[in-house]
């Protein structure tokens, strides 16, 4: 039969269920088609599943997908996106704009679902958090969102601890995931799936699309493993749904999952991508390519569907659907915001915690604790006075929460006030559930992508480990910058200063790395009173990432009353020290440029200059980002572009810094790898010495080294 010649379609006929089913199926395939772009067969596969869980099950208000007790769907196989946009455009769900207030527009609009792929839909080929209102995160990279879900189901299992009261459960929210073969297969997903068994999260489900199929062919090329049987053994209870069609089964398993009270569940669903393709059902095809005109067309008659009609919705399947989301959904959340407000009425003060959080906005007086460092010329490892800092600053933020990836001793992150405790799933009461210490054990990627999921959930999460294995974390890291979430990334050993450890734990090229990423805003204090300020700029963040990099051996802390105020690091480069008050010319003949554990031993070189009489600016530069986004005038000011003789000082890769030294300028930065030595030892042969910067600023003035040695303010050994 040809295209056009199919006899009449009653769709009336066919029941409500299989209608709505196959309403998603054919606009998946319609949208794919139309962009002759994208991934077919697991949203036709997969549909069954979308429609039970969301018209069945899903605590999901249309009308208000911000709302904080819904429960959460991710789609951690990306690919499958046209799936999330149908059940989107399906339930209505109204668009939301950056102060969290609905804008009565829909979400997602057909004609988003006719462009897409295409330049402005919202509709792009894999789900975008900010971009498509319901969208709860970013997932492409596959693994990444099932990830993400445990940070969610962990800041939901928090959140019910420290806010929930007698009579006042606002927070009982799940959160579900719908992951693929390549989900499982990628490392973060072990890493997550172990310490979501670990930490008991019966509030988590992820479904198990077992279609037996990725883009190379069968899975049985590379994966051969009993995934129930690892999933037992990782603390997880497991569904097993033997046909993705079976709607009651669906809804049983999910029945199961929701009486489950001490383990995560994974739903293992079989199901034959690219159902109803009479030729690509079950084959690599219906994954990675469009079906093709005569496919689709062959595909809608095997669905009794107007093989003729594209993006065809029948009224009755949006009644039904939105009617069933907005009945369920629309209830609950209307009555929890009766509950929320009788809750503000007799704790005002947990109310306006929520609020705050919600809005990410900090309480009025969170800096109040902020230290001030005295100086000190054997000073504190800015690992140490950011350990100090991030306690003062989470002792003032309730909803503050982090850890490291078993590196606290190391790294300093551990939060240490009173009431602080561990998150675990040891133990009875809420104490355990509402501990602010998070340990992710030896798993960094997880844990960046568990933290965006904390972010994601509103709280103020941080994630620590040392700089090196950022490495391990730049996906996830990635992520936090294209989601626009203001997750602090706390990196120590930030140099060849960790010496001994040797060029594996040395960080070379990782500072650079970090400044290419965009949305992403390097933080590299040089003392204990620029690790304060830094941290004053931190806070008040509400769509951006920061790395933060500390060092682990002591930096000399600075006297203030002879160099500039640490302020200057809000504008991410200021002048710390300029010429003595009557020097011949006033103005700097030669600017001498550093970050982090560089910056004091440049201070130095700057006082044996002045000595010799060459007048000398040191300009601190913690952050290239913020400097960048200051006004030229600004910029100009502290790198006048008449002084051209210029030196920048740090221990990593001289990559990205000709920018602010000028194409005639220097760098003294590392050109290889590092050695296993002493640190001194290390900074001798790799020229972090005074001597080799003041022999590196004359020779940008064109003068000879004649000047005596000075004394160096070399830190020792951390």
């Amino acid at each position: 039969m040809t295209l056009g010649t199919q006899p009449d379609v009653d769709l009336d006929a066919q029941p409500i269920d299989q209608l709505t089913v196959n309403t998603i199926r054919t606009l998946a395939m319609d949208a794919v088609q139309a962009a002759n772009s994208g991934h077919p067969g697991t949203p036709m596969a997969l549909a069954p599943v979308g429609y039970t869980l969301w018209t069945r099950f899903l605590r999901f208000d249309p009308e208000l997908p911000v709302w904080a007790n819904r429960d959460r769907f991710v789609l951690s196989a990306g690919h499958a996106s046209t799936l999330l946009y149908a059940l989107l455009h399906l339930s209505g769900v109204k668009s939301v704009n950056p102060d969290y207030e609905t804008v009565g527009t829909p979400a997602v609009e057909l004609d988003d679902l006719k462009r897409f792929r295409q330049l402005d839909s919202k509709c792009p080929g894999h789900p975008e958090y900010r971009w498509t209102s319901g969208v709860e995160c970013t997932t492409g990279p596959l693994g990444t969102g099932i990830a993400t879900s445990v940070g969610m189901a962990i800041a939901g299992v928090w959140q019910a601890a420290t806010f929930n009261r007698p009579g006042f459960d606002l927070f009982d929210y799940d959160v579900y995931a719908i992951a693929g073969d390549g989900c499982l297969m990628e490392g973060i997903g072990a890493e997550a799936a172990s310490l979501a068994g670990h930490l008991k999260l019966s509030n988590l489900c992820w479904f198990y699309d077992n279609n037996k199929i990725t883009i190379e062919g069968s899975t049985s090329l590379a994966f051969s493993e009993d995934v129930p049987a690892r999933f037992a053994g990782l603390g997880w209870a497991v569904q097993h749904v033997k046909d993705a069609n079976d709607l009651d089964a669906l809804s049983a398993a999910i029945e199961a999952f929701k009486a489950e009270t001490d383990r995560p569940t994974l739903i293992v669903v079989d199901s034959v991508i690219g159902y109803g393709a009479p030729h690509k059902q079950g084959t690599h095809a219906a994954h990675g390519e469009p079906l093709g005109a005569d496919e689709v067309a062959a595909t809608k008659r095997f669905y009794h569907w107007p093989e003729n009609e594209t993006f065809l919705v029948p009224d009755r399947v949006k009644e039904h659907f939105a009617g069933a989301m907005h009945e369920n959904g629309g209830r609950l959340r209307r009555e929890w915001e009766e509950l929320f407000a009788r809750y503000s009425a007799e704790h005002p003060d947990l109310a306006d915690q929520l609020n705050r959080m919600q809005r990410r906005t900090l309480p009025d007086g969170w800096d109040a604790d902020l230290p001030e460092f005295p100086p000190d010329p054997k000073g504190i490892a800015s690992r140490d006075s950011g350990g100090k800092v991030l306690n003062a600053v989470a002792g003032r933020v309730p909803w503050m929460i982090g850890g490291s990836s078993d590196l606290a001793p190391s790294n300093k992150s551990r939060l240490t006030f009173d009431g602080a405790g561990d998150f675990s799933a040891e133990g009875s009461g809420t104490g355990d559930r509402a501990g602010r210490n998070l340990h992710f054990g030896v798993r960094e990627h997880a844990a960046a992508a568990v933290c965006n999921g904390l972010a994601l959930s509103k709280l103020r999460a941080y994630q620590a480990g040392f700089l090196i294995f950022s490495d391990f974390q730049r996906g996830a890291l990635r992520l936090s910058a294209l989601m626009e979430l203001p997750l602090i990334h706390i990196y120590t050993h930030d140099s060849i200063g960790v010496g001994e450890d040797g060029p594996t734990h040395q960080p070379i090229e990782q500072i650079a790395s970090i400044r290419a990423m965009p949305g992403v805003i390097d933080m590299r204090p040089g003392d204990a009173n620029e690790v304060v300020e830094a941290w004053r700029v931190i806070m008040p963040i509400r769509h951006e990432p920061v790395a933060l990099m500390l060092s682990r051996q002591p930096l000399p802390t600075l006297d203030r009353s002879r160099y500039a105020p640490a302020s200057g690091v809000a504008r991410g480069a200021y002048v710390l020290a300029d010429p003595p008050e009557g020097a011949a010319g006033g103005e700097p003949e030669v600017i001498l440029i550093a970050t982090g554990s560089e910056v004091a031993m440049t201070v130095e070189a700057y006082e044996q200059l002045t000595t010799d009489g060459v007048r000398a600016r040191v300009v601190s530069m913690p952050s290239m980002q913020l400097f960048d986004k200051q006004p030229s005038a600004y910029r100009e000011e502290v790198l006048p572009p008449a002084v051209t003789a210029r030196v920048a000082v740090e221990k990593g890769t001289p990559f990205g810094w000709d920018r602010w030294v000028g194409s005639t300028g220097a760098v003294i930065g590392m050109s290889t790898f590092g050695e296993s030595a002493p640190m001194k030892v290390l900074q001798a042969k790799f020229g972090f010495t005074t001597e080799n910067i003041v022999a590196t600023a004359r020779a940008q003035l064109g003068l000879d080294h004649t000047s005596p040695e000075g004394t160096t303010l070399e830190p020792s050994e951390g």
